[in-house]
């Protein structure tokens, strides 16, 4: 694995819906600007990135850096902060105005819009309703900064960092942070193995609720991943002590209270199932008995 650190020239292309980009940076050594491709959600022209990756070479595209992993900085420079704001980083602000605030507020700019964000009314042609859209636009920007950083340094890769904040916004530090197995649930792509690694990155104990609650639904859905409408007591027992590597009992009062929650339905007998493959059932007997019933 290498590391490659440079300054955001340009991004060439950006897929919003995975943050898969391509971008053009300048780093030390290198004569001409390097491709970087991977996962660089919310990167923006100017910011100083610390990539971690492989090189290849593609027959089309030439030599380019594979990004795994990156970190990102504020530049520090007067001209580094100018074309970081004039990049379209920010609602209101091009890259005349970028170029008149950092005249303004040279090294100190940055600072100024995250503290003192009313001072922008001094700057020429920077009218109020203005600086009211710059702070709006600023705040959100920082908001995905920190979710992404949130994200990552609890080692959850770009790609579902990217899928997080487009599922729960501004609410994603909380919401993950509060019971990260809800992403198994809410969002495609995460399983239930990758959120318990979250989870358990995050501090969360390996005979928690939520990871009990979490494992009794996992295996609920690979049994219908192989056709199967509900699971016999004791064998979902069964499948999720093996899972979860934890004892009977526990997964046994955890079953139970999600039983009397309805959040899992049991028949007369002894079958578990998931809400909406019970309900299902009983549309599907339904219409059976409907159409029996019919001369």
């Amino acid at each position: 694995m290498d590391y490659l650190s440079g300054v955001v020239e340009r991004i060439t292309y950006e897929n919003e819906e995975n943050g898969f980009c391509v971008i053009k940076i300048r780093a030390k050594g290198f004569s001409e600007l390097v491709t970087v491709v991977g996962n660089l959600a919310a990167v923006n022209v100017g910011a100083i990135i610390r990539a971690k990756g492989d090189w290849k070479a593609d027959s089309k595209f030439g030599r380019q850096f594979v990004t795994q992993d990156y970190r990102e900085t504020v530049p520090a420079t007067v001209a580094g902060i100018e074309k970081y704001l004039g990049s379209g980083l920010i609602k209101g602000i091009g890259p005349v105005f970028a170029k008149r605030i950092t005249s303004h507020f040279r090294e100190d700019t940055l600072r100024v819009l995250e503290e003192e964000a009313d001072y922008l009314i001094q700057v020429a042609g920077i009218g109020q309703k203005r600086v009211e859209m710059i702070k709006k636009a600023w705040l959100e920007q920082k908001e995905i900064k920190n979710v992404m950083l949130f994200l990552q340094s609890n080692k959850v890769s770009t790609a579902f960092a990217v899928k997080i904040f487009k599922t729960y916004g501004n609410e994603s530090i909380e919401i993950v942070k509060k019971n990260p197995f809800r992403l198994a649930d809410d969002i495609w792509g995460i399983g239930f193995k990758t959120a318990d690694k979250i989870a358990s990155q995050m501090g969360f104990a390996r005979d928690s609720a939520e990871r009990c609650r979490a494992g009794l639904v996992y295996v609920l859905n690979e049994l219908a991943n192989e056709g199967h409408c509900f699971a016999a007591r004791e064998e979902l027992l069964k499948e999720t002590e093996k899972i979860l590597e934890l004892d009977k009992p526990l997964i046994d009062t955890t079953l139970e209270k999600m039983i009397e929650e309805k959040a899992l339905i049991r028949d007369e007998g002894e079958a578990v199932f998931l809400p909406p493959f019970y309900y299902s059932e009983i549309g599907v007997a339904g219409r059976i008995l409907d159409i029996n019933r019919t001369p």
